[in-house]
């Protein structure tokens, strides 16, 4: 496998609603997750080169299944937005059930990439997020989106009280912004880093124990 991803490859797989519809992995794999309405469909159709690839939604907390996404032998997963209020809770309960199955699964976890909306403090389910990613020893990289919102010190400013208040290195806090390109080569450096980086590790690695 080459050290870089062609993105422009990427089409759409599947969507499951449960995570004993998804078959094992046979790849590496990135995993998307973050609140509802953060811009994950936009920073991964910015990823990919690709406007309409990865629906986005006009009604935040619409997605309710997992879908993946393919490029160059790499699967990218675009997990369920949570958190949206207006949801019911039998809803709400079932994203988190289903979000929390899968990072419970066996499965290629090579880089899960936990987007926080870089305009405010991470959410209590955001703490909770990237709590259990640390307890769990996952790899992976916090993307601020939306950092045009911005003036160019006002996004120091937040990635930095961010990254204070999430307890997360500065070398795994990612500025982004889905509209203007900033940060996402660097995010696709770390994407092809931790699914091309070592050959040895392949589709066969273990999610971590809870």
């Amino acid at each position: 496998m080459a050290n870089t991803i062609n993105y422009q490859l990427a089409h759409f797989v599947a969507s499951y609603g449960k995570v004993s519809q998804i078959p094992p992995s046979t790849c590496p794999e990135v995993s998307f997750v973050g609140r509802s309405n953060v811009g994950k469909s936009s920073i991964m159709n910015k990823i990919f080169q690709r406007k309409g690839l990865v629906k986005v939604s006009s009604t935040p907390g619409k997605t309710a299944n997992i879908n993946f996404f393919e490029a160059d032998d790499v699967h990218f997963v675009d997990l369920p937005g949570y958190g949206f209020a207006r949801r019911s809770k039998a809803e709400r309960d079932r994203w988190a059930k289903l979000i929390g199955d899968f990072f419970n699964s066996e499965r290629s976890f090579n880089l899960v990439v936990s987007l926080v909306d870089i305009r405010h403090d991470p959410s209590t389910l955001d703490h909770q997020m990237i709590e259990y990613l640390q307890e769990n020893e996952f790899n992976f990289v916090v993307c601020l989106t939306k950092a045009d919102k911005l003036s160019r010190s006002k996004q120091g400013q937040q990635a930095a009280a961010i990254k204070r208040q999430l307890n997360v290195p500065a070398e795994d806090v990612i500025v982004t912004s889905s509209e203007t390109g900033l940060g996402i080569d660097v995010l696709k450096r770390r994407i092809e880093e931790a699914c091309l980086g070592d050959e040895d590790e392949g589709a066969e690695s273990e999610a971590p124990e809870a």
